[in-house]
């Protein structure tokens, strides 16, 4: 069975988080036209400082759509057969997933809490540590995929295919949430590994903006302008405490797919802050330092504070670094958006970052 495929829902009344089921896509805005979102904000914090080096492990993961003659030919060797040649992993990446969360206030995770908020923005950022190069992956909030449920009291309801922003919502709102994002998002990669997390909340977005005091934007689109039309496509515009949160979380849930569309202005905002980041950096060395003290009351994380610390120059040296989106296509579903992966061309990408041509 195509692991997208699509599968039975239980009802409406089984899916509200008060009584323990599914919590729904959270669509309709909260103030006027355009519902305010997390954005691109634990992206940026991959492009400044994220990034410990845990330990290398490898799941074989194979899916008989993509075999072609495919074999393991030993647990050791983690070679498999693609496209008629022979494939490695490249033990020399490490993956770390970046979540947004739609929840405001400083993180206080409360065990068997249903009001843990959604992962609204995922990015999967990846470096090889022997090239020093660095990969960013987007990964849309509507993205359908298998999603396993848990009721209030963290009893498994099963899996079925849903929005893989909801994963985090079956969690505590701290290290659970993260860990069952992390899972999902590796199922969706074909068993991809994922060495640590960081999450960070909606609240952490002007933080993060006065850190390095602003920074200037060219607005790629013009989904903001008809609420915002300081934010007409094309001009520039600094980005401050004040406005920032607006720019990279705000969408008009009337349009469709305006989730995919926030996500330029999310990248957009990314490269700013990267630059901006890169300077402080070279100016001040205790940058990153004070950057994460700053950020700390609004994430959780399993890497440490020196791991954390100790590659921020490695990722730093990266100006020109590679992302890609998830490949698939945007569809209206039955009640909500919903985004479609393309699974060969995902299994192509993923070939191609992180596995190596066996000479």
């Amino acid at each position: 069975m195509d692991r997208r495929s699509e599968s039975d829902r239980r009802p409406e009344s089984d899916r509200r988080p008060e009584s323990g089921g599914r919590p729904e896509p959270d669509r309709r805005p909260k103030s006027g036209r355009h519902a305010r979102r997390t954005g691109i904000i634990t992206a940026v914090i991959a492009g400044i400082m994220v990034l410990g080096i845990g330990g290398i492990w490898y799941k074989e993961h194979q899916d008989a759509k993509h075999q072609e003659s495919t074999e393991t030919l030993s647990d050791e060797s983690n070679i498999i057969t693609w496209q008629g040649k022979k494939w490695r992993y490249n033990k020399n990446i490490s993956n770390y997933l970046m979540i947004g969360v739609d929840k405001k206030e400083p993180v206080e995770a409360q065990v068997g809490s249903t009001e843990a908020g959604q992962a609204d923005a995922i990015f999967l950022l990846s470096v090889n540590r022997k090239t020093e190069k660095v990969t960013l992956i987007s990964i849309p909030r509507d993205t359908m995929t298998e999603v396993e449920s848990y009721d209030v009291q963290g009893k498994s309801l099963g899996k079925s295919v849903d929005h893989i922003s909801l994963s985090y919502g079956y969690g505590d709102g701290g290290q659970k949430s993260c860990k069952l994002t992390q899972t999902t998002v590796s199922n969706l990669m074909y068993g991809l590994p994922i060495q640590g997390y960081l999450s960070l909340n909606m609240d952490g977005i002007p933080v993060l903006t006065s850190t390095v005091g602003g920074v200037t934007v060219t607005v790629p689109d013009d989904s903001l302008e008809a609420s915002y039309p300081e934010f007409a496509e094309g001009a520039e515009v600094t980005l401050t405490a004040e406005n920032s949160e607006t720019f990279v979380r705000a969408r008009d849930v009337n349009v469709s797919q305006s989730a995919i569309n926030r996500m330029a202005r999310q990248q957009v905002y990314l490269d700013a802050f990267s630059q901006k980041a890169r300077e402080c950096y070279e100016h001040n060395t205790a940058f990153a330092a004070s950057l994460y003290s700053a950020l700390e009351p609004y994430t959780v994380t399993n890497v440490s504070e020196d791991r954390l610390l100790s590659l921020f120059e490695t990722v730093a040296k990266d100006e020109d670094y590679t992302k890609w989106t998830i490949p698939g296509e945007g569809t209206q579903g039955a009640s909500y958006d919903e985004y479609h992966v393309d699974d060969n061309a995902l299994y192509e990408k993923i070939m191609e970052t992180f596995y190596q041509e066996v000479k």
